[in-house]
């Protein structure tokens, strides 16, 4: 069965620009960009840098570009995005690179194109015409993880990537930093997490010993699936907070995300992809999936999902405070505010497992 990708929508007035304008540095940039019509729309979904989908004549491409905004000191950055895709897409499956932009005076901010993979995406509930059967679901979430997997043990030195990231000290810059982000985004109406920070900064593991590619938001929204069958997996997405890092953080990260169909009403609210669904495997079942078939022996995996909580918290409340500032127009973001409170229980459960 074959199922269409995510449909672009009408550009938010508060997100809109002149697409006419950034024409003619793409037709000096990609030689066999041909002549036609200029059409923009905006993808609706995610959080963080603003997709759309650019159209010229019978071409169709994906912009990105940051949000507005109050941003984290090293995010949203378009050049290092490029970058990573640049270097990383002969060696692994996510959009090739077409150009880059370093002068905000066109839309307004810098910017890059890249080709469209035509396929799935996953969301919160399953598109119209899509089902999976419980052996069909299992099979999909391996694949997911063993696309991972295969990321997580690519030879990031042998293909460019090395000065990418500093794997010495990864944990303990990841904690302090998103910790400090936290502090520095936090509104009176939220939790403070200063004892869910403690807990982090005293049970931070060692470097590890195998470090590798770490993509930072690997889900299932993040990822193109075939439209032939719907389970093979064509590219990966969202590169901008890609480094070099401890996988098991990486894995932390993405299980975050992973409600499973038991886990409390409160959490079912904030599920953003399909991972409740009769077959996916649990978040227990994945971390030993993934120690077997990574060949990396993992002695307790909590610290690992408490940060990704932590995390997603995190990010979630960097959101909520622009939008609180009116920095943010989008009205989805009003209720970032009770995500931040929802993960603090959840967060909390996890430490006393």
């Amino acid at each position: 069965m074959s199922v269409s990708s995510d449909e672009a929508g009408r550009v938010r007035e508060s997100e809109n620009f002149d697409a006419a304008r950034i024409v003619p540095f793409l037709r000096a940039q990609i030689a066999d960009l041909a002549d036609g019509p200029v059409e923009l729309r905006q993808f609706q979904a995610g959080a963080s840098n603003l997709t759309y989908l650019l159209r010229i004549g019978a071409r169709e491409m994906i912009l990105r570009r940051p949000p507005a905004g109050t941003k984290p000191k090293s995010g949203h950055d378009m050049a290092r995005e490029f970058e990573v895709l640049a270097r990383l897409h002969p060696h692994f499956p996510c959009p090739r690179p077409l150009a880059f932009c370093a002068d905000a005076s066109l839309i307004g901010s810098e910017f890059y194109v890249m080709e469209k993979i035509e396929g799935v995406i996953l969301r919160r509930d399953l598109p119209a015409g899509l089902s999976y059967r419980p052996a069909e679901a299992r099979t999909l979430c391996g694949s997911l993880i063993d696309m991972q997997i295969r990321l997580h043990t690519l030879d990031y030195a042998a293909i460019g990537l090395g000065d990418f990231g500093r794997p010495a000290g990864y944990v303990e810059r990841q904690v302090s930093g998103w910790s400090e982000r936290f502090r520095r985004a936090r509104t009176d109406d939220v939790p403070d997490y200063e004892e869910i920070m403690t807990w982090l900064q005293d049970r931070m593991p060692d470097d590890a010993p195998r470090p590798g590619i770490v993509h930072n938001d690997f889900r299932f929204d993040n990822v193109v699936l075939s439209p032939a069958d719907n389970r093979t997996i064509m590219g990966v997405l969202d590169w901008e907070m890609c480094t070099l890092g401890d996988p098991l953080m990486d894995l932390g990260c993405s299980l975050a995300y992973w409600v499973e169909a038991t886990d409390p009403a409160p959490m079912q609210g904030l599920r953003m992809q399909p991972s409740h669904l009769p077959g996916m495997m649990t978040r227990r079942e994945i971390v030993e999936y993934y120690a077997a078939h990574a060949d990396r022996t993992i002695v307790d995996f909590t610290f690992y999902y408490v940060f990704g909580l932590f995390r997603l918290a995190v990010i979630a409340q960097q959101i909520y405070f622009r939008w609180k500032l009116g920095q943010s127009k989008n009205p989805r973001f009003q209720s970032f505010g009770m995500f931040v409170s929802v993960l603090s229980d959840a967060v909390s459960r996890a430490m006393t497992r």
